[in-house]
C-alpha cells in the first residue's frame, strides 16, 4: 500500500472488471482505480503488456507496472467452461466492465452486452475497439500506428514535417483511454439517476479523428470551405523547440510585446523595431519567418536565463524535460509526478503520480501492479460472501 489518504477516493464503492489487454483498456481501468474504484483484472498470463523486459518476475514489465496498479489480478481461462462461469459471476457483481475483445470472441464467450445485461441490468459496459462497430472496418486489427494513419494524424505530420511519421507515443491508445473514462463516468451518473446501465462503444479511430479535428478542421469548418485544413500555427515549419546556450526550451513569444521583449533580452534591439512585431497582432503569414529569428536569438542566453526573462515579461516558455532526468526536475518532484516506491516482488520502482487533484476526495495509489493471478483466491472467495 502506498500514497494512501484519508479519502477512499470519489469512486469508492464502484467495482470495475477489467477484461482488456494492451494499453487502452488497462490504462482507463487504472485511472478509475486511482480514483477509488475496486478494479479486478481478469487476465491470462499471455497479456501483451506482460511481454517484454523484466527485472525479477517474468511478466512484470515496465508497461505492466505502469497500467495495472490499483487492481487485483484474477487468472481465469475463459475458454474453460468452469472458469468462464466464475468470470461471469464476477461480472455479475460489477458496476462497470471494460473490454477490448473483438465482437466475435465476446459472442462466443457469451459476454456481449445483451448476454450480461440480462443478469446485471445496471452494468456499464465499455467496449473499446479500433474501428466503429457498424463500419466495414469493424473486424480489422488496429494498432496505434493504424489509428494514427486512419485518423489523419500521419497526414498532419507529413504536411508539417515533410515526412509521414507516426508520433513517437501511443497517442491513439491513451486518448481513447481518457475517452473510456469520461464515457464510463457519464454512464454511471445516468445509472445513478435511472438504475439503468448501458453499452458504450469507444472506437479508437473515431476518437482520434474527433481529437485531431478540434483545431485541424480549420477552414473546412465552413461550408463551402474558406481555407485549407490544418491549424496554421502548429503546421508552421518553425513550430519547434529552440536551442538555448546550454540546452533546449520552448520559447513562444505570442504577441507583439512578447516579441519585442524577447528580442531586447537577446541583445537584438534592431529586431525589436521590426514592423512585423509592432502592430496590434502578429500576422499569421509572418510566423514562419519570426520562428527563424527566435531560433537565431535563443542561443544568446542559457535556459535558466530565459526562464527568468520569460517569467518577468510573461512570455510563454518552458524548459524541455529530458525523460532520462525527469525524476530530478523540480516541478516533477514537488508534484510527486514520479516517486520511488517499494514493490512487493520487484523491489524499488518508479511510479507515476495521479495528475488530478481533488480537494475533498483525492485519489490514491493503494496497490502496485500485481503479478498475474496473485489475487485469484481472495477475489473468488469473496463471491461466496456476496
Amino acid at each position: 500500500m502506498v500514497h494512501t489518504t484519508d479519502s477512499a477516493g470519489p469512486l469508492a464503492g464502484v467495482r470495475v472488471i477489467d477484461l482488456s489487454t494492451v494499453v487502452m483498456g488497462p490504462y482507463a481501468a487504472q485511472i478509475l482505480g486511482d480514483l477509488g474504484a475496486d478494479v479486478i483484472k481478469i487476465e491470462s498470463p499471455a497479456d501483451t503488456v506482460r511481454v517484454g523486459q523484466y527485472r525479477t518476475t517474468p511478466g512484470m514489465t515496465p508497461l505492466n507496472l505502469n497500467v495495472n496498479r490499483n487492481k487485483r489480478s484474477v487468472a481465469l481461462n475463459l475458454k474453460d467452461a468452469g472458469e468462464r462461469a466464475r468470470a461471469l459471476e464476477l461480472i455479475g457483481t460489477a458496476d462497470v466492465l471494460i473490454t477490448n475483445m473483438r465482437p466475435g470472441a465476446l459472442k462466443r464467450l457469451g459476454m456481449t452486452y445483451e448476454d450480461l445485461a440480462e443478469a446485471n441490468p445496471g452494468l456499464v459496459y465499455a467496449h473499446a475497439q479500433g474501428f466503429r462497430g457498424d463500419s466495414d472496418r469493424a473486424g480489422n486489427a488496429a494498432y496505434d500506428e493504424t489509428v494514427q494513419a486512419a485518423s489523419g494524424l500521419v497526414d498532419i505530420a507529413n504536411r508539417a514535417l515533410g515526412t509521414p511519421v507516426y508520433l513517437p507515443t501511443i497517442l491513439g491508445d491513451k486518448v481513447s483511454s481518457l475517452t473510456i473514462v469520461y464515457g464510463v463516468l457519464a454512464a454511471l451518473v445516468h445509472r445513478n439517476r435511472t438504475r439503468q446501465g448501458q453499452r458504450i462503444e469507444i472506437p479508437m479511430t473515431d476518437t482520434l479523428i474527433a481529437f485531431n479535428l478540434v483545431e485541424h478542421l480549420s477552414g473546412h469548418v465552413f461550408e463551402p470551405a474558406q481555407g485549407p485544413t490544418g491549424f496554421p500555427l502548429s503546421m508552421n515549419k518553425g513550430h519547434r523547440a529552440v536551442r538555448t546556450r546550454d540546452g533546449l526550451a520552448c520559447v513562444i513569444p505570442y504577441n507583439p510585446r512578447n516579441f519585442r521583449d524577447f528580442f531586447a533580452a537577446a541583445g537584438r534591439p534592431d529586431l525589436a523595431e521590426d514592423p512585423r512585431v509592432n502592430g496590434e497582432a502578429i500576422d499569421g503569414a509572418d510566423h514562419e519567418a519570426l520562428a527563424e529569428l527566435i531560433d537565431e536569438c535563443a542561443p544568446a542566453l542559457t535556459t535558466a536565463e530565459w526562464t527568468e526573462v520569460c517569467a518577468k515579461h510573461s512570455i510563454p516558455m518552458a524548459p524541455v524535460l529530458e525523460l532520462d532526468h525527469a525524476e530530478d526536475d523540480d516541478y516533477v518532484r514537488e508534484g510527486h509526478l514520479l516517486d520511488t516506491v517499494e514493490h512487493p516482488t520487484e523491489g524499488p520502482i518508479r511510479t507515476v503520480g495521479i495528475p488530478v487533484k481533488f480537494s475533498a476526495t483525492p485519489g490514491s495509489i493503494r496497490r502496485l501492479a500485481p503479478v498475474a493471478g496473485q489475487d485469484t483466491d481472495e477475489v473468488l472467495a469473496e463471491l461466496a460472501t456476496r
